[in-house]
């Protein structure tokens, strides 16, 4: 069985395991080998798999004899589909000083809109490969996490209360020990990160970044200006805290936010939607929001009606009067939960001050 003991993802690892004398068995993910074509040569490489790593021609010949399997990297391609690792915002955003579009997640989403309808089974091979690595890299750094999410809208603005409140809650939420998992990208998902970002900072520092932030409040018109803002916060709190989000290049329209300190970005929907809820194993808090936040709370749902998932998680509804008169999804579940082991682990609160106490409740 193939577990992460044998994957090397980075050159540091790979020169821990070449002197032991023995590749045989690994799988080598994405490291640049252009520099260590002795070793190659040198070391056992025999039933190993390279999985987009550079090497000297000649290494590559060795390794082939030796029945190592070897995926090349993919030139003219805006995206590793073979990483190791889950992207960092700095990485997405490389460049932004020429402007958003030259960015990689920007270079990634034209390819996507050029070659999602292409029928090119190529294509589509390198999406499902990279968004399946993505998951393996999520896996990996969620091991031991209490990862709880917090859904909401990207329309929610940057100078308005309901953001503040999003990012109190991710704030006090980081604090007590949780990891926070957002869809990724603006408003709500944003706020939320951007709590958690703070949460080793004074309290006063949320304030003040709220203060620059608003200088930018949405990513239209100006993705650039907005991404801008993010990081002079950054710069001005350096070394945040930790968070994931989880967005997608389907919903490219909709930038990655630059608080969450490890990004797990997808190219299909469903994979990103169903593996950000299956990994919020200690809750998932549902904000107000729109037509994506009422899926998110019936996908979430439905695995805990049915128990696939074993025990139900919490599930928090925010804003009594969003989710009973506007959009009317609390009676639903309600209904769906009576007589089922999620009915205690289900809760309708007004406000985001509640939902640490309600959360605590229930774990």
């Amino acid at each position: 069985m193939v577990n992460a003991d044998i994957e090397i993802e980075t050159l540091a690892e790979f020169d821990q395991v070449v002197a032991r004398g023995s590749l045989s068995g690994y799988r080598i993910q994405s490291v640049n080998l252009l520099e260590r074509t002795f070793a190659l040569l040198s070391a056992d490489t025999s039933a190993a798999v390279f999985l987009g790593c550079a090497m000297e021609p000649d290494a590559a010949a060795k390794v082939r004899a030796d029945g190592a399997l070897v995926f090349p990297p993919v030139p003219d391609l805006p995206f590793n589909p073979y990483r190791g690792l889950l992207y960092t915002p700095e990485e997405l955003f490389t460049g932004l000083p020429d402007g958003y579009e030259a960015t990689p997640d920007a270079l990634a989403y034209a390819w996507f809109q050029e070659t999602k309808a292409d029928t090119d089974v190529l294509s589509s091979m390198l999406r499902s490969i990279h968004d399946d690595a993505i998951s393996d890299a999520l896996d990996e750094h969620l091991v031991g996490a209490r990862v709880v999410g917090v859904m909401g809208g990207h329309a929610m603005s940057r100078g308005g209360t309901d953001y503040r409140g999003a990012a109190e809650l991710g704030r006090a939420l980081s604090r007590s020990g949780l990891t926070v998992a957002t869809g990724g990208g603006p408003g709500a998902m944003e706020a939320a990160n951007l709590g958690a970002y703070l949460a080793p900072a004074p309290d006063e520092a949320l304030a003040e970044a709220l203060e620059l932030l608003a200088k930018a409040p949405s990513f239209t018109p100006s993705v650039s200006d907005w991404a801008h803002a993010a990081f002079a916060v950054r710069e001005r709190w350096p070394g945040g805290g930790d968070s994931v989000g989880i967005p997608a290049w389907f919903y490219g329209h909709e930038p990655p936010n630059a608080f969450a300190g490890h990004v797990a970005k997808y190219f299909a929907n469903a994979t990103r939607e169903d593996g950000l809820l299956a990994r919020s194993t200690a809750g998932v808090v549902f904000l107000p929001g729109a037509a994506g936040t009422v899926q998110e709370i019936f996908d979430n749902g439905t695995p805990n009606y049915y128990e696939s998932r074993g025990e139900p998680a919490p599930m928090i509804l925010v804003g009594r009067t969003h989710w009973t008169e506007h959009l009317p999804a609390w009676p639903l579940l309600r209904a769906l939960a009576r007589g089922r082991a999620m009915e205690s682990r289900i809760a309708l609160v007004d406000s985001v001050d509640e939902v640490p106490g309600v959360l605590a409740s229930m774990s």
